[in-house]
Order: structure tokens, then C-alpha cells, then sequence
């Protein structure tokens, strides 16, 4: 990761934007970015060459709930490594900080399973099942 420096903050509105439509991941408006970033418990970012290439972010309560949401690197630095770096970010992070008895929840997306997997991370599944309402 020599060309890459992963630093502990939330990114920029702009950039957290960009990395979600570059990577695939779903839009976020300009005022939901605004008002969801300041209130991050946890994040890191990727540089590369001083550009914002890579991102993850925990969100919860501080206390018992935690999520890990919004890793996305740009495709064009895909395959090196970097999502693995955020994930090993994140979960050091919460692993030193985040109380006993936290819990911590994700949602994979394809074969990403097997990298989360690699950190701990189990399928709740038959005893849970993940939902989701989206506010459009």
C-alpha cells in the first residue's frame, strides 16, 4: 500500500458522493450527506497521489449498536487490497473501542461475504434476516 495512505476521518461530503456512484453503491443527496457524515463514530479514508480514492465508515450509537457501511473504492483501484485495508481499519477501531457486548452488523453485498467473513463477521441467518426501507 505504498502509493496509498489510509487515514483515520470522515470523508467530504464531495467525495463520499463520489466514491458511492463510482463503486456501485446507491446515490445519496447533498443534503443527506450533510446531515449523516458529522455524525460518523468511526471512519478512514484512502489517498492516493492527494485524492480521495477509497472509503468506510461505522455509524451507531456508541454503545451497543454499530454498522459498518459505506466501503466503496474507486474501480479504478480496485483489486490491490484497499477494501481489505478499510475493513481491517474498521474492525481494529471497534475491536479497542467499542464496548463488550456491541454489536456490530453489516450487509454484504455479492461476494464481498468472503472478505467480511476473514473479520469475524458471520450470516445471521435463519435466526435473523437483514430488511430495509428505502426513503425516496
Amino acid at each position: 500500500m505504498s502509493l496509498y495512505e489510509l487515514i483515520a476521518g470522515t470523508p467530504s461530503v464531495d467525495d463520499y458522493r463520489r466514491l458511492r456512484l463510482v463503486s456501485g453503491l446507491s446515490e445519496k443527496t447533498q443534503s443527506a450527506a450533510e446531515a449523516g457524515l458529522p455524525n460518523t463514530w468511526f471512519a478512514v479514508t484512502i489517498r492516493h497521489g492527494g485524492d480521495t480514492v477509497g472509503m468506510g465508515r461505522v455509524i451507531g450509537d456508541g454503545g451497543t449498536a454499530f454498522q459498518i457501511v459505506d466501503i466503496a473504492v474507486e474501480p479504478a483501484h480496485q483489486g490491490r487490497g484497499l477494501g481489505k485495508k478499510i475493513v481491517a481499519a474498521l474492525v481494529d477501531h471497534l475491536r479497542a473501542h467499542a464496548p463488550a457486548s456491541a454489536y456490530v452488523s453489516l450487509i454484504a453485498d455479492g461476494d464481498a461475504k468472503r472478505i467480511y467473513a476473514k473479520y469475524g463477521f458471520e450470516p445471521v441467518m435463519p435466526a435473523s434476516i437483514g430488511m430495509a426501507l428505502r426513503i425516496d
